[in-house]
């Protein structure tokens, strides 16, 4: 029998910065579970589920090598509320199983939880805690752009698809504003980092390994 590690969810809107808030916890030590990367690795090639999103959408969501072209299913579930959903219906539940599975394997004060879409999915009563990493409109705007060289249509899509910084905030128990650059993010990660090390000593979840 050992103790269940204090779960931290990490979210936060599309180019808010959450990964590189993950990647300063990460630095101090504290176990990743991130649910991006879980959603890669259940359309890798090879896997049931990119059998079926390819029945459902074609081959043209492939690329040269018979990968998920990432780019053009985004194109076409950011374009289709529709399409969106059924591609959610699909993942969401593997992406929860290998997540349960990770979180098993974690012997840890505490674990950050990367989870983008976790107040969307109301997944919020999963995690003990909620750190929230927001950015103003303008800042996701330009970052979206430089980083995955989209338009202003699809950009407005991929926010719109979102809940609000505001709505966040309702279940947040710390936020990060991270409009600015890495040095003032840094105290500010340390910080948490101390407070969840102290909550965690309070964390009585037991588990059965």
């Amino acid at each position: 029998m050992s103790k269940k590690p204090l779960i931290v969810a990490l979210t936060g809107g599309v180019a808010s910065g959450k990964s590189t808030v993950e990647r300063l916890f990460s630095q101090l030590g504290v176990p990743i579970v991130d649910a991006d990367k879980i959603s890669r690795q259940v359309v890798e090639k090879g896997q049931p589920a990119l059998h079926q999103l390819v029945d459902h959408f074609g081959s043209s969501i492939l690329d040269q090598h018979g990968e998920l072209n990432r780019n053009r299913l985004r194109q076409i579930i950011f374009n289709d509320a529709d399409a969106l959903s059924w591609v959610n219906n699909l993942l969401h539940p593997l992406i929860h199983q290998q997540t349960k599975a990770q979180f098993s394997r974690i012997n840890a004060p505490y674990l950050i939880w990367v989870i983008p879409l976790l107040i969307e999915n109301h997944l919020q009563d999963q995690a003990d805690r909620i750190l929230v990493v927001e950015s103003n409109l303008q800042t996701q705007q330009a970052r979206l752009k430089k980083r995955d060289k989209i338009n202003e249509n699809m950009v407005q899509n991929m926010l719109s698809s979102q809940t609000t910084n505001e709505i966040r905030r309702r279940y947040a128990n710390d936020v990060i504003e991270n409009n600015g650059e890495l040095e003032t993010l840094q105290p500010v990660v340390e910080k948490l980092h101390r407070q969840y090390l102290e909550l965690a000593k309070n964390h009585h979840v037991t588990r059965v390994d």
